[in-house]
C-alpha cells in the first residue's frame, strides 16, 4: 500500500490538467508539460484533485504508484511556480556570464567553458549573492540535469574548496601535505 500514491494532488489555480489514455498534459501560466505514464496506473480527475490508483498489485506497479503521483505533483508545481537550482562558483578568477539560454564560464582552464541549455531552461546571476548561477525552468528533472552538468565542469575539490557547488552544499576539507609533515 503506497502512502504517497494514495494521497490526491490538488490542482492549483491557473493549472489545467487533461488525461487522455495514459498521457497527462498540464498547462499553466509558465508553460505546458506532457508525460506518458504506465498503462497499469489509473489517473483520474475529480473535484479539482488528481488521484492515482493501480490496476494490480505487481511489484513494478506498486513501485510506479507513488512515483506517478509525485511526478504529476511536480508537473503541476512546475507550470505554476517553476523550479530553480542555485550553483555557487568559488575560486580566484572563477566567474560566469549568463545570456538567456547560454552560459560562458571561466573556471581556470585555458579556454572559457560554454554550455547551451535545452529549451525551457534559463540562466541568471543572483543579484544579492556574488558568483551564484540560478538555473530555472518548469521541468524539475531537466533543471536538475542541467545544474548537475554545469557542476561537473569543475567539481569542488577537497583541499582548497574551489569549484562549482550547489548553494549550501558542504564540502569536507582535507589537510594538505604540509599539515601532515608538520607533526
Amino acid at each position: 500500500m503506497s502512502r504517497i500514491g494514495n494521497k490526491s494532488v490538488e490542482i492549483t489555480k491557473g493549472a489545467q490538467v487533461e488525461v487522455k489514455d495514459s498521457v497527462v498534459t498540464i498547462k499553466g501560466p509558465k508553460g505546458t508539460l506532457q508525460r506518458e505514464f504506465s498503462k497499469d496506473i489509473i489517473i483520474e480527475i475529480a473535484d479539482e484533485k488528481v488521484s492515482v490508483s493501480r490496476k494490480n498489485d505487481l511489484k513494478t506497479t506498486r513501485a510506479l504508484h507513488g512515483l506517478t503521483r509525485n511526478l504529476i505533483a511536480n508537473m503541476i508545481e512546475g507550470v505554476t511556480k517553476g523550479f530553480e537550482k542555485k550553483l555557487e562558483i568559488i575560486g580566484v578568477g572563477y566567474r560566469a556570464q549568463p545570456n538567456k539560454n547560454k552560459i560562458s564560464m571561466t573556471l581556470g582552464f585555458s579556454h572559457p567553458v560554454e554550455y547551451t541549455a535545452p529549451d525551457g531552461i534559463e540562466f541568471k546571476m543572483d543579484t544579492e549573492l556574488k558568483n551564484v548561477i540560478v538555473v530555472s525552468g518548469i521541468d524539475n528533472q531537466v533543471v536538475g540535469e542541467v545544474a548537475a552538468k554545469i557542476r561537473s565542469y569543475r567539481k569542488p575539490e577537497p583541499y582548497k574548496g574551489k569549484g562549482i557547488r550547489y548553494l549550501g552544499e558542504y564540502v569536507i576539507r582535507k589537510a594538505g601535505k604540509t599539515a601532515a609533515t608538520a607533526k
